[in-house]
């Protein structure tokens, strides 16, 4: 098996000026400390910040400094992400380079933290590529990661480590360091969170193995964090199961059934009795919503600040 080594870089990222040189600068002080390292890896957002009022109408804008320095230490890069408007639209984009400095790929980010990501549009394909003589990785961003279906499906196109920039600053980071773990395991794969600092989130940055063990978890402080992977501990575990024990890739595989929730079609009554997807309003007193339409039997009633979608109208 050929040696691979992916290298996380957990920084502080601020909200009012570009981010880009000191990513530059990590990237110097990365490859000087760890020239055996294959692939470097940012946080979610970590250019611009997370303020749509950065999105970049040339997204070669970014992607032209990154690919200079791919190609200066001959390195895989995905620098994060950034906000890139397109035909009106904000998409949230993250971008592969190869070591001779290509942009081999871009992932725009399929589930936006409705209602708090407003404004940013969905994107609507899977990303995997594959680096020559290593194997299939694959890329998701942030709350991405809530939707089991969007990592079983890199899993299902041959992805062995998905690359998940990251941009928590929340009180559920506890949470999500559970469902990486989750993640790696039912998938078996690698799994690498990389988190930002200040306004790109509060680290705790964690890379995962296909048993679902954690190999490293960063603290909150600037982190540079370079794991060597091995890929055949992937392959064992799909092919014999994971500790030798369930299978779950091959059990999907098998299944002999559709799940029927999944059909554009299927009725959804419950789903639909939620309400709209929106940020939580005040109660002025227990029990009482400002009501915007007539209540019926058995529906709640909510406020709806924005439309179902999360977009401003």
């Amino acid at each position: 098996m050929k040696p691979f080594s992916i290298a996380g870089i957990q920084m502080r990222v601020s909200a009012s000026y570009s981010n880009v040189e000191a990513m530059k600068l990590k990237l110097d002080i990365l490859m000087n400390l760890y020239p055996w390292v294959d692939m470097a890896l940012f946080s979610e957002l970590c250019a611009f910040g997370p303020l749509t009022h950065f999105a970049l109408t040339r997204i070669e804008d970014f992607e032209e400094p990154m690919q200079e320095m791919a190609a200066k230490h001959k390195i895989w890069l995905l620098p994060g992400s950034v906000f890139h408007k397109v035909d009106g639209k904000i998409y949230n984009t993250a971008s592969v380079i190869d070591p001779a400095g290509n942009v081999v790929a871009r992932y725009r980010k399929m589930f936006p933290f409705y209602p708090y990501e407003v404004g940013v549009t969905p994107g609507s394909e899977f990303c995997v590529f594959d680096v020559p003589d290593v194997g299939r990785f694959g890329v998701s961003i942030c709350y991405d990661m809530w939707f089991p279906e969007t990592t079983r499906t890199l899993a299902v196109m041959g992805a062995e480590v998905v690359l998940h920039p990251t941009l928590t600053g929340t009180i559920d980071r506890e949470v999500e360091l559970s469902i990486a773990r989750a993640t790696a395991a039912i998938n078996q794969c690698y799994f690498f969170d990389i988190n930002g600092l200040d306004a790109g989130g509060a680290g705790r940055s964690i890379i995962c193995g296909p048993e679902g063990r954690v190999v490293y978890q960063a603290q909150n402080i600037e982190e540079i964090i370079p794991i060597e992977i091995n890929l055949e501990k992937v392959r064992r575990s799909r092919e014999l199961g994971l500790l030798r024990l369930g299978q779950p890739l091959k059990s999907f595989r098998d299944h002999a059934g559709d799940f029927e929730i999944y059909r554009k079609d299927y009725p959804m009554p419950y789903l639909d009795s939620l309400g709209p997807l929106i940020k939580p309003q005040r109660v002025k007193e227990l029990g009482d919503l400002i009501q915007q339409e007539t209540p019926s039997p058995g529906k709640p009633t909510f406020v709806p600040s924005i439309p179902p979608g999360g977009k401003q109208a």
